[in-house]
């Protein structure tokens, strides 16, 4: 396709590139997934419409169908969508468990936008779908300064609670939606792959909670389908449904997308697993996640965002590459669970952003004491708050060189331990002196059994600015202790203002940084 037209514009239309779905098939389509086929029918949309990783001219587009169709696009700035522009996209095929995405090219920059998704027939030329709209909001260019806002958490559908209609569903969804924020960042467990529903659960106060459950929720996910179906069974949830198609997203892993606290090597000794190699589960939740989610498919999963200015953000992968969960108090500063390149990646693009903040997604708390079992650790921390040690060594490597390099404006964005909190790292309170100040804040659950709080590991000299954890392990979303961030920043002083909400979005504590 050809670049953005500015006399296109001017008649609302926009030009847009075409991108293709799919992955390498590993296995069968996902079950209970969609409605039966019915030749003579219409195609059906069945999971709804997504965007995702956003830039200044680009956006990607997702849906899934009931059978092979021609995924058909059309987007523009009016709701009406008259003279928007149209785009063929992919067939959707069986070996991408007829999802697709698209890839919008040429879009103007900081600009709010509706697209409109149809798939249509293979068999049966000009037999199209009912359509699906959904609105997105592109990223600011390089020298637009404006504000911007953006909401973050993880950890859905986990320990055991699932999509209880009779309790509201996954209402923390609206909540976000009703914030009105630019992208929406999930910091991983974006399902729970190990976690089987059951159909009830008791309440400590009598009542009733009742899952809705599907096959593939019934047993932890080991095939193809079985990871699928954990994704498709999000999306039953009218209020994710709507948020996915009104604010776009970036997504990054942790582990529940295939094993909790599983790392690359692992053998399993688990009895519910006829599949003990891990590395084989992750290459089949990989594939679920690349074709249910709208993210790129191309290159590592860590990657950079700018919106502007004023934001560049940051997605790192602390699983692909990490090493396997021991006591963590290792001196070889070739392990870790960023990897070299990683490593060297982040520490590069981070000395050659000229934006105000650097916000890094770390779907693993850096201070947060995080165990896996007796002697053993899942996180960076270890609890020995003396000189770095094991994980913790690439991050003092990471917090040294861009110190050293004069980088400001850095931001760490967690969740993982189910639990809000804000965390300032201070040199003067910590074992090593050399890196800049920073905060990092955690959120989450999203709708998920509520922990902690954690021990903080004192090396980088973390101190708790505010925490709210529940009183019991476990806690389910009736309870409370669900929880969303908001980030916001002023797009004239670049001050960068941290909300954490609880899941109705009341504001439980909220700071203010200015510029640095």
């Amino acid at each position: 396709m050809t670049e953005f037209d500015r006399r296109t514009l001017l008649r609302t239309g926009l030009v847009v590139g075409a991108g293709a779905a799919g992955g390498a098939l590993l296995g069968g389509a996902g079950a209970n997934a969609a409605p039966a086929w019915r030749p003579a029918a219409r195609p059906l949309l069945t999971h709804g419409v997504q965007s995702g990783d956003v830039t200044a001219d680009s956006a990607l587009v997702w849906t899934r169908a009931d059978r092979p169709g021609r995924m058909l696009v059309e987007v523009s700035r009016r709701p009406d969508f008259r003279g928007a522009r149209k785009l063929r996209g992919p067939v959707l095929t069986p070996n991408g468990d007829f999802t697709g995405k698209v890839r919008l090219r040429g879009l103007p920059d900081a600009e709010r936008l509706h697209y409109r998704v149809r798939v249509e027939s293979l068999d049966r030329h000009g037999v199209v779908s009912e359509p699906l709209t959904g609105t997105l909001t592109t990223a600011p260019g390089r020298h637009r300064r404006r504000d911007v806002k953006f909401v973050w958490t993880g950890d859905v559908v986990g320990q055991g609670w699932g999509i209880a209609p009779d309790f509201g569903g996954m209402s923390i969804f609206r909540a976000m939606r009703q914030t009105r924020p630019d992208f929406f960042l999930c910091s991983g467990d974006t399902v729970y792959a190990d976690g089987p529903l059951v159909e009830s659960v008791t309440l400590p106060d009598g009542r009733v909670w009742r899952n809705l459950v599907t096959p593939e929720k019934s047993k932890v996910a080991e095939t193809l389908a079985e990871y699928r179906g954990q994704f498709a069974y999000n999306l039953l949830d009218e209020h994710l449904r709507e948020f996915a198609a009104a604010v776009p997203q970036i997504n990054q892993w942790d582990d529940h997308e295939v094993l909790n606290n599983w790392y690359p090597g692992e053998i399993l000794d688990d009895p519910r697993y006829t599949e003990r190699r891990v590395d084989v589960l992750a290459a089949r939740a990989r594939q679920a996640f690349n074709e249910w989610l709208p993210v790129p498919v191309d290159g590592p999963m860590y990657r950079r965002l700018s919106y502007g200015p004023s934001l560049d953000v940051f997605v790192l992968d602390m699983r692909t590459h990490k090493d396997p969960n021991d006591g963590n108090t290792y001196a070889d500063p070739k392990r870790g669970l960023l990897g070299r390149q990683q490593r060297e990646w982040l520490i590069r693009e981070l000395k050659r952003s000229t934006a105000t903040w650097k916000v890094i997604a770390n779907d693993l708390p850096i201070g947060v004491v995080v165990p896996d079992g007796p002697g053993a650790q899942e996180g960076v921390a270890q609890g020995d708050p003396g000189a770095p040690a094991g994980r913790e060594l690439e991050f003092a490597e990471v917090l040294r060189a861009t110190h050293r390099a004069g980088v400001t404006g850095m931001v760490f964005l967690t969740a993982d331990v189910h639990y809000t909190a804000a965390h300032h790292y201070d040199p003067s309170r910590a074992a090593i002196g050399d890196f800049t100040p920073f905060w990092e804040f955690v959120s989450g659950p999203a709708h998920a059994g509520a922990f902690g709080p954690n021990a903080l590991d004192g090396t980088f000299g973390p101190q708790a600015a505010f925490v709210h954890a529940p009183p019991v392990a476990n806690t389910g979303p009736a309870g409370g202790f669900q929880h969303f961030g908001e980030v916001t920043i002023d797009g004239e002083s670049e001050a960068l203002t941290v909300h954490l909400r609880d899941r109705d979005g009341a504001s439980l504590w909220s700071t203010t940084l200015p510029a640095p």
